[in-house]
């Protein structure tokens, strides 16, 4: 029983509750996350997360293998493969052709940076770019891969990597999610699960919030029919002043919290989304597919708009990028839907003067192999997953540009020096963001969990 007493003594936080939350939210910002103060002094403010998924051939795009021209069509020597694994879906081939690039590469930008032509745009932004040849996973398989690169455990249910930052920096913003997911639309290829952008065992406010095209891009958002914004603020205002009739529960406390975002974002998320009000010399600059909103061209636009709202990790997923059959035309569909927004997207930053402290990130689960899956055919073959070596790169926040790391043997196959394992790119998504990964942490089954697990090392070569 509620008596007139406590009404008296709670309404003041009950009916204001809501308001003060938001006049104060700016100020208490910093405090959102478990870090009251950074390990080290950040170079970047913002993450986006480019995320090719299904495996972009790093042979046709970042790796050249003259060698492999050369050898078009010659089996995969012994001597190279050594003892490696290959997945059942080419590990019982009677033959493994080896398979050059059709494509034409060459050094682009002072630096000298290694491109392939299905990269004209990117091409442009080379001395912009931090290139790792030389990265690899364990995962041999999508689901893993992804699932891998995203939480640092092929087995779902940890917490990706946007919601550790979150959890650990908390948000800048008062009126958007601090972690917001951007997923192509009309794409086939392998599934993206939810959990990818999941909070795991973390807080449920840390989670990933998707943001689809169409006219509700946050679904659930907005209030059912019949009920107007003033009716919607007094509910919540009554919920929180019941809340506070009781002792503090932390279940209930997010639930408040993300109802009085929601509240927010009902008024912000239209401004924010509306892609139609940049200039058109900008919507031109991302290509023809910027005008249409939930392509890759608009995603990367409204990323830019969310990073200049200062949300602090913006997740793209790209799909088709598994290409086991039908590669040349494949990826140059691929190359003509990200190619040009990629490198619109690090201009536009760097116009604003936003890419010295935002990082972007390009790059997918794993990478191709040298060989053809299935028959090689005139002008058409396919490449098998290949997670001994594969390429990502980096630019903006904290990354020095024009710089490539690692070397892959002269037939793309295995790494000869400087070897950058999945951990390793965490931890350096972390660093630059002012935060050690073996120190951001949550105790969860007896024992103290991170990211990166028991492994990672920043990858010092390309910080700035």
């Amino acid at each position: 029983m509620i008596t007139r007493r406590q009404v008296l003594q709670t309404s003041a936080w009950g009916f204001g509750g809501l308001a003060l939350s938001q006049m104060m939210a700016s100020q208490s910002a910093a405090s959102d996350g478990v870090l009251t103060q950074l390990h080290h002094t950040p170079k970047a403010k913002r993450v986006i997360f480019l995320f090719q998924a299904g495996g972009p051939s790093q042979l046709d795009l970042f790796d050249h293998k003259p060698l492999l021209v050369e050898k078009h069509g010659e089996q995969l020597p012994a001597s190279v493969r050594g003892e490696q694994r290959l997945t059942g879906m080419s590990g019982n081939q009677s033959s493994i052709p080896l398979v050059g690039s059709p494509f034409k590469f060459q050094q682009y930008g002072q630096s000298g940076t290694w491109m392939s032509e299905l990269l004209p745009h990117t091409a442009k932004m080379a001395d912009e770019i931090s290139v790792i040849r030389s990265a690899h996973t364990e995962a041999i398989n999508h689901g893993p891969g992804v699932t891998y690169f995203q939480t640092g455990s092929q087995i779902p249910g940890r917490p990706c990597i946007g919601s550790w930052m979150s959890y650990g920096l908390g948000s800048e913003n008062e009126n958007l999610p601090g972690f917001v997911v951007l997923v192509t639309k009309e794409k086939g290829g392998q599934p993206l699960a939810a959990r990818l952008w999941g909070n795991g065992f973390l807080p449920s406010h840390h989670q990933g919030v998707q943001f689809r095209s169409g006219g509700d891009p946050v679904l659930y958002l907005n209030s059912p029919e019949g009920i107007d914004r003033t009716s919607r603020e007094n509910a919540l205002a009554s919920l929180d002043q019941l809340h506070r009739m009781q002792s503090s529960d932390a279940l209930i406390d997010t639930r408040i919290r993300q109802y009085e975002l929601a509240f927010r974002m009902q008024a912000s998320i239209p401004v924010v989304t509306n892609i139609a009000s940049e200039p058109d010399h900008v919507l031109d600059m991302y290509g023809p597919d910027a005008r249409n909103p939930g392509t890759f061209a608009a995603n990367c636009l409204l990323a830019r708009r969310l990073a200049e709202q200062n949300v602090r990790f913006i997740q793209l997923y790209h799909q088709g990028w598994d290409h086991h059959g039908g590669l040349p035309g494949g990826i140059k569909k691929q190359c003509q839907e990200t190619d040009q927004p990629t490198a619109a997207l690090l201009q536009d930053l760097k116009q604003r003067g936003m890419l010295e402290d935002t990082l972007v990130i390009w790059g997918g689960e794993f990478g191709r192999t040298n060989y053809c899956q299935g028959k090689l055919g005139p002008g058409n073959f396919g490449r098998d997953h290949h997670g001994r070596c594969f390429t990502v790169w980096m630019a903006g926040g904290g990354i020095k540009g024009g710089v490539t790391v690692g070397t892959t043997d002269e037939y793309g196959f295995n790494i000869v020096d400087q070897p950058v394992h999945i951990h390793d790119l965490q931890a350096t998504i972390l660093h630059v963001m002012g935060i050690d990964h073996e120190r951001l942490t949550f105790r969860h089954q007896g024992r103290a969990f991170r990211l990166t697990d028991v492994h990672g090392h920043v990858v010092q070569p390309i910080l700035a």
